[in-house]
């Protein structure tokens, strides 16, 4: 049975439209996957000696302080990262297979994710280090079993938040609203937590705490599927009221309207959507990380570029890189309408134009900075308006992924968005702003380096007309591609 799974897997992996693409990315992943293993494993090794050396301290000790916020952030990540098995099941619900032998293969291929192995890199070799130190067999051992049954429980954690999204955005906050308290020092949550980690260490029978946790979680996930293992349970749309809206201010933007107050509702009224929207605002405080010295590897005059492109372009990149995939799920029956790619392609511009224009008022609050700071972001709006919006919709004609409105997974990106044509796409997307800055800046001076990158910007609004020709030919030569690969469901 489990042979047949496989199978079934590799089939749907090598049938579907993106074949070439997921190749190339897994490639790419997979060396992706080797760096992380050895930074993993080299911290994994060196960090007893380094926390010994540095800070004085019992290294265990230290890393136990540091497990609340390591799996706090391990469990965001999942959240919006990882997915579920949900969305694999579905095409075996039509084969003669037990609904047990279902669920119990969708669970176990989460336990083999990436998500759950890469933290094995870290915490083996750091386990052999306690235990070539000296450190008490059982105990170490009774910790690191803790630390793996913690792992697998933020998986099958994850798996009940996959549609809880009110749960989530309050745990998030709580986090956040901890971290800038301890930052500050007026809380620091993990005088409290440390101890439940240094309980175990302490007292290895309380291993059996962490361990019927992790029984809990996979037995109630389990029954949680097989009750839902249904096409018209679980896995059936969920239905809602529908409202109408007055939209018409938009009318004034003539027959892209149509296309704009489409748009608009579909942020409102879905989950992935509204999610996009929810990162570009904290792409807002992106910017933070280059203003206020707190990384010195950003302090560099290049970089305040960078930050401007992202300040003002969150929208841009977490929506815009994704057209025409938002409308994937009806995307077939309007090319078969009488409709206007030019009109269609214009309403995905002005929606990414007015996004960044609103990012650039809101992000006012870095004239604290000074003027200097917000020259940077102005001029990053500038290219984003100019430049980058083209080419974000331009590389949208490679991207032939359906996306889901009704879950947020992978709203940072996907890997079935990536190719080497929009891979070469993002060079002038980040690459070329830095290089035009850092030209003006290191011969004449930062005033340059501004001109230069907003002249790149200007230009491209001057040739949008151009430009447009050529990106809707583009989309019309991909047109029926486009059409065959949002069909397909794997």
């Amino acid at each position: 049975m489990l042979k047949q799974f496989i199978f079934l897997q590799w089939k749907s992996f090598v049938r579907s439209a993106s074949f070439q693409t997921n190749l190339a990315m897994k490639i790419f992943m997979g060396f992706m996957a080797l760096y992380f293993i050895g930074m993993f494993s080299l911290m994994g090794a060196l960090s007893f000696k380094i926390i010994q050396d540095q800070l004085h301290q019992d290294p265990l000790r230290v890393v136990n302080k540091i497990l609340f916020f390591y799996f706090t952030v391990d469990l965001m990540i999942r959240y919006m990262m990882q997915k579920m098995p949900v969305v694999n099941i579905k095409p075996l619900l039509y084969i003669p297979f037990s609904k047990n032998k279902i669920v119990t293969f969708s669970l176990g291929k989460t336990v083999f994710s990436f998500f759950n192995l890469i933290h094995f890199f870290f915490f083996i070799p750091f386990t052999i280090v306690l235990l070539g130190n000296g450190y008490p067999v059982w105990h170490v051992l009774a910790w690191f079993a803790m630390i793996i049954c913690l792992i697998y429980s933020n998986n099958f954690i994850n798996v009940f938040l996959n549609d809880v999204d009110a749960f989530f955005y309050s745990f998030l906050v709580i986090v956040i609203v901890c971290g800038v308290l301890m930052y500050l020092g007026y809380f620091d949550i993990t005088k409290y937590t440390h101890h439940i980690f240094d309980a175990v260490y302490d007292q290895p029978l309380l291993v059996v705490i962490p361990i019927g946790f992790f029984a809990l979680l996979y037995f109630a996930a389990f029954k949680y599927f097989k009750k839902n293992l249904y096409l018209d349970a679980g896995l059936s749309v969920k239905k809602q009221s529908v409202s109408t809206e007055n939209l018409d201010w938009l009318n004034r933007f003539g027959s892209i309207s149509t296309f704009l107050k489409n748009d608009i509702k579909l942020i409102k009224r879905n989950k992935r959507s509204r999610t996009s929207v929810i990162m570009s605002f904290i792409f807002l405080f992106y910017g933070l990380l280059f203003f206020t010295g707190a990384i010195e590897a950003y302090e560099g005059p290049v970089w305040r570029i960078f930050a401007g492109i992202f300040v003002t372009g969150g929208f841009l990149f977490t929506f815009g890189q994704f057209v025409p995939s938002w409308d994937s799920s009806y995307y077939p029956l309007m090319m078969s309408q009488n409709i206007l790619y030019r009109d269609y392609l214009n309403s995905k511009w002005w929606l990414v134009v007015m996004a960044t224009v609103i990012s650039t008022l809101l992000a006012s609050f870095y004239l604290y900075f000074g003027w200097e700071v917000y020259s940077a972001i102005l001029v990053g709006a500038i290219y984003n308006i100019g430049v980058n919006s083209h080419i974000v919709l331009w590389g949208g004609a490679y991207i032939k992924t359906p996306i889901d409105l009704t879950s947020n997974k992978k709203a940072f990106g996907d890997k079935q968005a990536f190719n080497v044509k929009t891979m070469v796409l993002t060079l002038p997307k980040l690459v070329l702003p830095l290089l035009l800055y850092a030209i003006g800046h290191y011969t004449v001076g930062p005033v340059l380096g501004y001109i230069l990158v907003a002249g790149a910007g200007v230009l491209g609004f001057a040739f949008k007309e151009k430009v447009f020709n050529l990106i809707e030919g583009i989309y019309k030569s991909e047109k029926y591609k486009t059409i065959a690969a949002y069909k397909q469901k794997n």
